[in-house]
């Protein structure tokens, strides 16, 4: 176990091309053993010890380097049962140094010619050619010297190539990009929902959903591999949604893809007419319901990095390389909140991490515990989240009490007892008539979600809710008219 860190879950990264000097390769072993012990490194060769309170992020299970997940628990890791969350510990040491202001800046993805070689051998070359800090002003001037040594860390870890900060970056363009930007400028509550992929390549009821859902909400979510399981791709759901008149949102996981593969998508979904762009991390592996092999490395880059990498692309014309392009993309840029994760206020500054990057619209995870909402909310506002992105409201309606005690049990969602009491009077209730019948519980789901509906829409801050309805399209219009919308 190491002395600062909980114990890496990935092994160490290996180079891609060994040294090929043998001093260099001794040194690296030694820093690598040394760095195992102490902070159980796996060698990604741009070190930000000083940036997470000493304690190595890439320890973390999905290998996260801006933060925790979305499925994040003060118990346990989501990944791997048997040890802590990473990014727990990162901002609990972080809040009793006082330095969570550190973990605003948007950390860099690893860079594959770096890793597995040594950090160390760089950044003292860095330092050298730099001139600064001078190690007599430890002595003389140490204000200068913390000064100048947070900007030699801080040169050494933001590669030209990335080039990333702390620091709020509102989207270069004036006119709303999509139907979604516009009616979020102009209207105070708005509607939104989501469409299951379908599993195979039949379009038939996609079209179909798509054709009822237009009439009811602005625009139309279309999920990426949910739970890890291959289904129609968003993009070619998106397009379907376009040819039927629709406003279509493009849900991008990280999971599974690399950067190179991820602006190509976006590119492509630009040339296509879709407007938005909803960027996930993506569920790990182990959430599949068949458990196949799986590689530990699933995830080039976070949700965060992508936020910053298509911000970059869409207002300065900036591909992640380093390549200019003159015909940039234009898409409207949203992130995946997640109120019931840790501490309000750590689940807010991992919110602000994401407005920093880009961005513009919030949709959040399903919202049953309304004081619990509120107060991340609360703590959103606290950071002035609330006037630099449009927050939506996650609404689900339970279909039985079973599934509302198989989401109690999922990181990331919280259900209160008087809801599941609820559900489980309405149980009692279908009991009575015919074996494996749901009606009561359905129509109890749909009025627990109906009178969340008309509490968030009172709730400062929130400018609309998303109808997460798991497969169940149909209920929609259901929802809107039981609420009188």
């Amino acid at each position: 176990m190491p002395v600062f860190s909980p114990r890496r879950f990935q092994m160490a990264h290996l180079p891609v091309e060994r040294d090929s000097n043998l001093p260099v390769r001794t040194f690296t072993a030694l820093e690598r053993t040394a760095k195992g012990v102490l902070f159980g490194c796996r060698m990604c060769g741009n070190c930000i010890l000083q940036e997470t309170a000493f304690i190595c992020p890439m320890t973390c299970a999905k290998g996260l380097r801006n933060g925790f997940c979305g499925e994040a628990t003060a118990e346990r890791c989501v990944v791997d049962a048997s040890r802590p969350c990473t990014w727990r510990l990162i901002f609990e040491r972080s809040e009793r140094m006082g330095r969570m202001d550190k973990l605003l800046e948007v950390n860099a993805p690893i860079n594959g010619a770096q890793a597995g070689h040594s950090a160390w051998l760089p950044f003292i070359k860095f330092w050298r050619e730099r001139g600064q800090p001078v190690l007599t002003d430890l002595l003389a001037n140490r204000d200068k010297f913390w000064r100048e040594w947070d900007a030699l860390c801080y040169g050494f870890r933001q590669p030209d190539w990335w080039q990333s900060d702390a620091d709020y970056h509102p989207p270069a363009y004036n006119t709303a990009i999509s139907r979604l930007e516009l009616e979020l400028q102009q209207k105070p509550f708005i509607v939104t929902a989501e469409i299951e992929p379908p599993g195979d390549s039949a379009t038939d009821d996609l079209q179909k959903k798509c054709q009822l859902l237009n009439k009811y909400v602005i625009s139309v979510n279309f999920s990426d591999n949910a739970f890890a399981t291959s289904r129609m791709s968003s993009l070619a759901c998106c397009v379907h949604c376009l040819e039927a008149g629709g406003e279509a949102v493009l849900q991008m996981q990280a999971r599974d893809r690399s950067r190179n593969g991820i602006l190509s998508d976006v590119i492509g979904a630009s040339a296509l007419g879709v407007r938005n762009i909803l960027c996930l991390g993506g569920d790990y592996h182990n959430k599949t319901p068949q458990v196949f092999p799986c590689q530990p490395e699933q995830f080039d880059i976070d949700a965060v990095q992508m936020l910053w990498m298509l911000r970059r692309l869409r207002d300065e014309g900036r591909m992640a390389d380093g390549r200019e392009i003159e015909n940039r993309p234009r898409y409207f840029l949203g992130a995946a909140g997640a109120p019931f994760t840790l501490k309000a206020e750590y689940s807010a500054l991992r919110m602000e991490k994401k407005v920093n990057a880009g961005a513009q619209f919030i949709q959040t995870q399903m919202v049953f515990d309304l004081e619990a909402f509120n107060t991340w909310m609360a703590a959103c506002d606290k950071r002035g989240l609330l006037d630099k992105a449009a927050f939506l409201a996650g609404v689900y309606p339970l279909r039985s009490a079973e599934e509302a005690h198989a989401l109690a049990a999922e990181p990331g969602v919280t259900i209160p007892e008087e809801i599941i009491q609820r559900m489980e009077a309405a149980f009692v209730r279908d009991s009575h008539g015919c074996a494996g019948a749901c009606e009561h519980q359905e129509v109890e789901g749909r009025l627990i979600a109906v009178e969340l509906m008309h509490q968030l829409r009172e709730m400062p801050g929130v400018r609309g809710v998303h109808l997460m309805v798991g497969g169940q399209e149909s209920v929609v219009p259901v929802l809107l008219e039981e609420a009188g919308w």
